[in-house]
């Protein structure tokens, strides 16, 4: 029997617990097992609250029978779903990223994965108005370009100030720097970070392999370690904390030459969605920001599907680029006239 205390987890303060108790909810098993909707308005405790504070103690404390019904009611109440911004992304990722999971934008250098996470970034901050936070690891993250990307979406001077101060940059360039951004996270860093600018609803870390890779091979069980910190935290703050987290990560190849995500086997199984970011053969693509996103692994889409898109555009579907909708017109007014 586990009772309640606080510091038990996140939200699960000594006022919430005093007013737990006047209903006779002392313990976890009393807790879960509990009707939230009822109790909330008994304890005069916010019923979203509850509902995370629920969702935690039953990751924490499996034993606890749980029916299907009252899984997929909470995840109905504390899921969403965030649009990308890129059109061709939402299609693969099923309308975008997902609160509670570790979604994977694999790549070689010059696929577009940092792009496309200041692509990100910028349409959570400015058209969702939910704040992000961006953990650069490479160095890869201009403020000019997420300035002009910025205003690409608004001419407001006042919007765009609103906007970028959503978008909160953390800085790291060791894998030792990263766990210490993401524990103070999950110890109050990110409920801290949400008074000053509103709820984080994503976490983006470009990227895991910069600060990983080196370590790793060899006899290098030091890296290995640490990668399994990181892949733990990861998960955890997605989970425990509600938010949508996107990591990006290199490439390379396998015994029959196929590009594979890097980091090997025990990574793989971090992301729950991972998607391969490529630029597009050809001469004319070749300077182009024409490029392929492949879904290597998803549980809610069929894997392999692909999708064009134009970084150029941020993000619109290759089809609907003004080039590729002169060409459809011309092709029309030719099938018309034969």
């Amino acid at each position: 029997m586990v009772f309640l205390r606080e510091g038990l987890c996140p939200g699960l303060t000594e006022e919430v617990i005093q007013a737990l108790r006047t209903q006779e909810i002392r313990t976890v098993e009393d807790l879960v097992s509990s009707e939230l909707e009822e109790l909330a308005q008994k304890c005069s405790i916010s019923y979203k609250a509850l509902v995370a504070i629920r969702r935690v103690l039953l990751t924490q404390h499996t034993g606890f029978p749980v029916s299907g019904a009252d899984l997929y009611e909470e995840l109905l109440s504390s899921m969403a779903i965030l649009s990308t911004g890129n059109e061709s992304l939402d299609v693969l990722l099923d309308a975008g990223l997902y609160t509670g999971e570790v979604t994977e934008l694999a790549g070689g250098p010059g696929s577009g994965k940092t792009q496309v996470c200041l692509g990100v970034a910028v349409n959570i901050s400015c058209v969702l108005k939910r704040t992000v936070l961006y953990i650069d690891t490479n160095g890869g993250l201009s403020a000019s370009r997420l300035l002009q990307m910025v205003q690409s979406k608004t001419s407001n001077m006042e919007e765009q100030v609103e906007a970028l101060n959503r978008i909160l940059v953390c800085r790291v360039f060791d894998v030792f720097s990263l766990l210490e951004t993401l524990h103070s996270l999950r110890s109050g860093g990110l409920e801290q970070a949400s008074v000053r600018n509103g709820p984080i609803r994503a976490v983006l870390v470009d990227s895991v392999t910069a600060v990983l890779s080196h370590m790793l091979g060899g006899r290098q069980t030091e890296g290995m370690s640490l990668m399994i910190q990181v892949a733990g935290a990861l998960r955890l703050i997605a989970k425990d904390l509600n938010v949508a987290v996107l990591v990006t990560n290199h490439v390379t190849r396998d015994g029959n030459g196929v590009l594979k995500a890097g980091l090997g086997q025990s990574w793989s199984h971090v992301p729950r969605t991972r998607v391969l970011l490529q630029r597009v053969d050809g001469p004319q693509a070749r300077h182009s920001g024409l490029r392929w996103a492949t879904l290597l692994k998803s549980s809610r889409q069929p894997c392999h599907q692909k999708q064009q898109f134009d970084l150029g555009s941020g993000g619109q579907p290759a089809d609907s680029h003004p080039d590729h909708l002169q060409r459809r017109e011309q092709e029309d007014v030719f099938k018309h006239d034969s």
